[in-house]
């Protein structure tokens, strides 16, 4: 899918539209079990050398938008470590082959993320292997759609919570003393941070918390040279939607209610990344960069 990605083309009919067919997954849910499968830049994504030499981290590196990351780093020259849940060691070999197969280095890191001594571990792990940390990519996320705010339980708010914002928390807490002048922390939040669902409460409280403190830390990391930015993603083809995240109705019109009519594929958004990354995006920092299908962000 998707190997003529850079040829001029309507976008509206340039990755599959819905209609979708219920695909219900277990949480956290596989990308090889998509349909139709999802665009990673696997056959697509060619790098430039943009970020040769850096040490890269990435959580939630296995699927989705972390996968297409993992792949574009790769290929643009960096070495990077994914982390993931045990339960996605499947999608997770295939993307530490790719990482691979670019001719680079590649560390599987599995584990919980909500556990803080595992945050603090994966980022000193992080750094033995590789010999250092450059990037720092705050991309694993946790969500539960639930009909009413009565429907949230307990259990659910605190694992949303612990999954999208403790760890973040923790994680770069940690990476802040590893990295140096030309550094990057990028945190992924979601249209959901500025237009939220009613059904995804607890989700979107976590995504609107990630911009502030992104803007916030910003302000402090920028004086040892680390940039920190935040991408904030539209309705993306992920494991997370039909795991959970989504109702199967709203599965099967997935992306209809965005001026492109369909949903974002990961290699559309991996390039976004690649920029904040790299020295090209050496004048950018405290900002969210919306990717949203033609929504925008307020």
């Amino acid at each position: 899918m998707g190997t003529d990605r850079l040829t001029m083309q309507d976008p509206r009919h340039q990755y599959p539209q819905p209609p979708f067919p219920k695909q219900p997954q277990p949480v956290p849910g596989l990308d090889s079990k998509m349909a139709p499968l999802a665009d990673h830049g696997e056959e697509s994504y060619t790098g430039s050398g943009k970020l040769t030499h850096r040490k890269a981290l990435i959580t939630g590196g296995d699927s989705g938008i972390g996968r297409a990351v993992a792949i574009a780093f790769a290929r643009e020259g960096a070495d990077v470590a994914i982390s993931y849940l045990p339960s996605e060691e499947a999608d997770a070999k295939e993307v530490i082959a790719l990482i691979e197969q670019a001719g680079r280095k590649a560390i599987a890191l599995p584990g919980d993320i909500t556990n803080e001594q595992f945050c603090r571990k994966l980022v000193t792990d992080t750094v033995k292997a590789l010999g250092g940390l450059d990037i720092l990519v705050n991309n694993a996320g946790k969500q539960k759609s639930q009909p009413s705010l009565a429907d949230i339980t307990t259990e659910q708010f605190d694992q949303v919570l612990k999954t999208n914002l403790y760890s973040l928390f923790w994680i770069t807490q940690e990476a802040a003393t590893h990295l140096k002048p030309g550094a990057s922390i990028i945190n992924t939040t979601s249209i959901q941070g500025y237009d939220p669902s009613e059904t995804l409460i607890d989700y979107a409280m976590t995504k609107s918390a990630i911009v502030s403190f992104t803007k916030s830390v910003s302000k402090q990391m920028i004086e040892q040279g680390v940039r920190v930015n935040a991408i904030a993603p539209g309705p993306f083809w992920t494991p997370l939607q039909p795991s959970g995240g989504q109702t199967q109705e709203k599965v099967e019109k997935f992306g209809s209610e965005v001026p492109l009519s369909r949903p974002g594929q990961p290699i559309e958004i991996a390039p976004v990344y690649v920029l904040l990354a790299s020295q090209e995006g050496s004048y950018i920092t405290g900002e969210v960069y919306g990717v949203t299908g033609g929504i925008g962000i307020a």
